[in-house]
């Protein structure tokens, strides 16, 4: 297993097969915040985007591979495109 990829949440979530779009910080983005940490931090060191499917969102990519990419595609934009969101958060304390 990468090591990108070994912190999870307990109590996980479902999670949207695509991740919101909105251009301001959703319940589901403050839910997921430390998943899109993962995301960011296994792209980062290179892993294969099928076992962080795999870990973080516990679907089998060999199983339903057009669906887990997508997720993982939407759900890493989202992780890239909220850090206005993410500052605005942390300013709120």
């Amino acid at each position: 297993m990468h090591p990108a990829v070994r912190l999870r949440r307990e109590g996980s979530m479902d999670h949207l097969d695509l991740a919101p779009t909105d251009a301001e910080l959703t319940d589901y983005d403050l839910e997921l915040l430390v998943l899109y940490l993962c995301l960011l931090d296994a792209a980062e060191e290179g892993a294969d985007w099928r076992e962080v499917v795999r870990m973080l969102f516990e679907v089998d990519p060999a199983t339903h591979s057009e669906r887990t990419r997508l997720m993982h595609q939407s759900h890493r934009a989202g992780a890239l495109v909220q850090p206005e969101g993410y500052r605005d958060l942390l300013r709120r304390g």
